[in-house]
């Protein structure tokens, strides 16, 4: 019977192969359906990164880069959102959050004086200075892991030196988007899709902090660890044209006619009076419309500050209407970053070549609304303000970098950047501490924010109409 014996063994083998297979191929069909939506999102993804010829410049990548920072700088700040402000009652908020901005106005007065220099001697290792501020990032999210669960004093250090390693990477990659630039796309549209790829991307990454914040105050931050050291790979892939800089050099802020005065008045140089020295170009030698355009941004951007911690404890303690705190300051903070996320659209949508209209527009448009706002304070009012001051914030800072992309001389861009950055982040700290110090009134804040926005129309919008008549000194786009 060893025959018989050895048959049935075998059919229970072929049985037990045949449905082992079957697992297989099912096992397949359902990892090829799971992965389908997500392949289709990927290829969908990168089909509107690299139109226009955005993948063959490497304009695609920078996109995705900045997808990437976006979404670590979003996970660093759900975890540290709760131990700054949620975690405590309003008055205990507001002196940690004044003590916060206090600690972060720091990195905004030494990014000019030592970041922007720094840049300007590092001009063939632009890839390296953005990977070396996402690994530094990478490796302070792990520092702050051990401290966010507690909320002490040596958060601070840590904090100070992740919105530092930011900045630095946002000057960066401000400088790099025209080496990137497609014959086919504008610098507005090249920084919209920049920024819009950001916004996308941090969109996706608040709703992922939230549920890791759920498992652990630190898990966010091993989130962002994660993120920043893909980063870091993203960076060094960059193309190599990204490191070209032939004869960079810092930009100053003073006049070509006080350069000259400076020449003809030293004694040594007497005898050169007929052959005067080349100025050093600076911001002041580009024409009327960036610094227009800086001034209006940082009306814009006191207006951002203010609004982001004025409402936050007005809110918490007059919710809108009837709703809980939480839900409340949510709903102002979709308005806003839908607003955000309308305006980078508007901006990669538009045709103009003037900038300068733009920022106009934008400026005077908030304006006329924070206007209506503090007749009419009312919750409907409130969202409107938040939404519009997120769609003004976008066109003017994408404006604004278009303008210094287009009219500030390569050789001193990044310094230009630099520059121009930290200016408007100071803005947003002063703002914010005025939010902070005013009485939690409505209709008072609101004719605050109006007299701020109506000294930036004021001192830019002429300024910005004529520049634009007259057109660019510089024209870069094609």
């Amino acid at each position: 019977m060893p025959g018989s014996g050895w048959g049935s063994m075998s059919g229970v083998g072929g049985f037990r192969s045949g449905e082992g297979g079957r697992l297989r191929r099912a096992a397949r069909s359902a990892g090829r359906a799971l992965r389908a939506p997500v392949a289709g999102a990927v290829r969908g993804v990168r089909r509107a990164t690299h139109a226009h010829g955005a993948g063959e410049s490497g304009l695609a990548k920078l996109i995705e880069l900045h997808a990437v920072n976006s979404a670590g700088d979003m996970l660093v700040t759900v975890a540290l959102a709760s131990t700054v402000f949620f975690a405590v009652p309003t008055d205990q908020a507001r002196g940690r959050v004044a003590l916060y901005l206090a600690v972060t106005m720091a990195p905004f007065t030494l990014l000019a004086p030592v970041i922007g220099p720094l840049l300007d001697r590092l001009p063939h290792g632009r890839r390296a200075a953005m990977a070396a501020a996402m690994l530094s990032r990478a490796v302070l999210a792990l520092t702050m892991s051990g401290a966010v669960a507690t909320g002490g004093l040596e958060l601070y250090p840590a904090a100070l030196a992740v919105l530092v390693a930011s900045k630095a990477y946002g000057v960066v990659r401000s400088a790099v988007v025209p080496r990137l630039l497609p014959p086919r796309i504008s610098l507005v549209k090249a920084n919209s899709r920049v920024t819009l790829g950001g916004l996308l991307a941090t969109g996706l990454a608040a709703p992922l902090g939230a549920g890791l914040h759920q498992m652990g105050p630190a898990w966010p931050l091993y989130g962002a660890c994660v993120v920043f050291a893909c980063g870091t790979y993203l960076s060094l892939s960059l193309p190599h044209k990204v490191d070209s800089a032939k004869g960079e050099a810092r930009a100053r802020l003073t006049s070509p006619d006080h350069h000259r005065s400076r020449i003809r008045t030293h004694p040594r140089t007497a005898r050169r009076r007929r052959r005067p020295a080349r100025p050093k170009p600076g911001l002041r030698t580009v024409g009327a419309s960036v610094l227009h355009g800086l001034q209006a941004n940082t009306a814009l951007r006191m207006l951002s500050g203010f609004l982001t911690f004025f409402l936050a404890f007005l809110l918490r303690v007059h919710p809108i209407g009837g709703l809980g705190p939480v839900v409340s300051l949510g709903l102002v903070a979709v308005a806003a970053g839908g607003g955000n996320a309308l305006g980078t659209a508007i901006g990669a949508l538009l045709r103009s070549r003037g900038p300068e209209k733009t920022i106009a527009l934008a400026l005077t448009a908030t304006l006329a609304t924070t206007v209506v706002t503090a007749v009419l304070f009312g919750p409907f009012f409130v969202v409107v303000v938040a939404a519009v001051a997120g769609i003004a914030q976008a066109l003017g800072k994408q404006s604004l970098d278009s303008l210094i992309q287009r009219d500030v001389p390569e050789e001193v861009r990044t310094s230009a950047f630099a520059r121009s950055e930290t200016l408007l982040q100071m803005a947003w700290v002063v703002g914010g501490a005025i939010g902070i110090v005013l009485p939690l009134n409505g209709v008072l804040g609101m004719s605050v924010a109006s007299a701020v926005l109506a000294l930036g129309v004021l001192t830019a919008v002429r300024g910005l109409l004529a520049a634009a008549r007259r057109g660019s000194p510089h024209p870069r786009v094609a």
